[in-house]
């Protein structure tokens, strides 16, 4: 089987071609970042409007850039899956219709796809021998989670942020501290030339539970900034950056303990932080625990996740209607 994948829940248009074996034929990504980083963050009309521009370009490029395409000119897909939700309404209405669309056109079922399932997915695609159960932390822009995907599509909520994201507190406090956007790659960056000990941060609700809470962080690096002018953006990156890892891999670390995974793995676009993925590598080794790591292009929102959860969708619960509707605030289907 050869799935088309579509994705468009915030700010990526992408499409990508995959096969049912779990090869990635084409992935093509167009980002809006420079559309956006004037403004601090994501504009959904903005956002929508430059879907609309996108789609159909990403999708030929997708279509024509696999070696099949390379013999007889276009690749047929087999089906196509488009995210549905969550997201930003009227980007996802960009995705979803374009997606439908083509289904009717081509004659072949159309698979609405859950965004954050696709995260799940991205692992998958590189690392089929995944052990499972596996714990998996999934951190974006818009989600912070910790979950126990006990088979794909069998997944058990065992944690979630209380108030904001990580993705979100990283864009917050880069935005506050004058790194601009996207906030994440920009402390990143900042935090290689910081000292993460220059300042104390609080590590919120570490101690105990599942959940997060990185509101107060982010309140208190504006306390520190107002108290004490003189310190460095890049010292302020670096304490910043280890207070939210420290919590994020502590809390993977004891929920993998407490529910008795396999292995360990992350996803989403905070996934791609380098010091993350370093520390939480090194606490797995350090515990004898298979860590998987998506590629970073796996972490960031891309359409061959899409279609790789699009896959399994279609061939163990069927296409879905084509009436189905967006749904921007979409759970992730959990098991019982």
């Amino acid at each position: 089987m050869v799935m088309l994948g579509i994705e468009t829940s915030c700010d990526e248009t992408a499409a990508a071609v995959v096969t049912s074996n779990g090869e990635v034929l084409s992935s093509v990504i167009s980002s809006q970042v420079d559309l956006h980083s004037i403004y601090g963050g994501v504009v959904p009309e903005i956002a929508s409007r430059a879907h609309l521009e996108l789609i159909i370009p990403v999708i030929d490029e997708a279509l024509n850039g696999t070696a099949q395409a390379a013999a007889s000119k276009r690749v047929v897909p087999d089906a196509v899956a488009a995210t549905v939700g969550p997201g930003l309404a009227g980007a996802l209405l960009v995705g979803a219709s374009t997606g439908k669309a083509l289904s009717l056109a081509w004659g072949v079922p159309f698979v609405g796809v859950n965004h954050l399932e696709g995260h799940l997915f991205a692992a998958l695609l590189d690392h089929p021998d995944i052990q499972f159960p596996v714990a998996v932390l999934l951190v974006s822009g818009g989600h912070t989670l910790l979950m126990s995907m006990d088979a794909p599509g069998s997944y058990r909520l065992l944690g979630r942020t209380v108030d904001d994201a990580a993705g979100e507190a990283f864009d917050k406090v880069a935005r506050y501290i004058g790194l601009g956007y996207p906030g994440g790659p920009a402390i990143e960056n900042a935090a290689r030339n910081g000292d993460p000990e220059s300042m104390e941060l609080p590590r919120p609700m570490i101690e105990k539970g599942l959940d997060f809470s990185f509101s107060g962080l982010k309140t208190a690096v504006i306390r520190v900034v107002q108290a004490h002018p003189e310190v460095k953006t890049e010292d302020i990156a670096a304490a910043f950056q280890r207070a939210i890892v420290d919590v994020l891999y502590t809390k993977v670390m004891r929920a993998a303990g407490i529910h008795g995974s396999s292995s360990i793995c992350l996803a989403g676009g905070v996934a791609a932080n380098s010091y993350l993925r370093d520390r939480l590598t090194a606490q797995c080794n350090a515990n004898g625990i298979p860590c998987y790591l998506p590629s970073r292009d796996m972490c960031t929102d891309n359409a061959a996740m899409v279609a790789a959860a699009g896959i399994w969708q279609l061939e163990h619960i069927g296409p879905s209607s084509l009436s189905i509707s967006i749904d921007p605030s979409m759970p992730i289907p959990m098991s019982a």
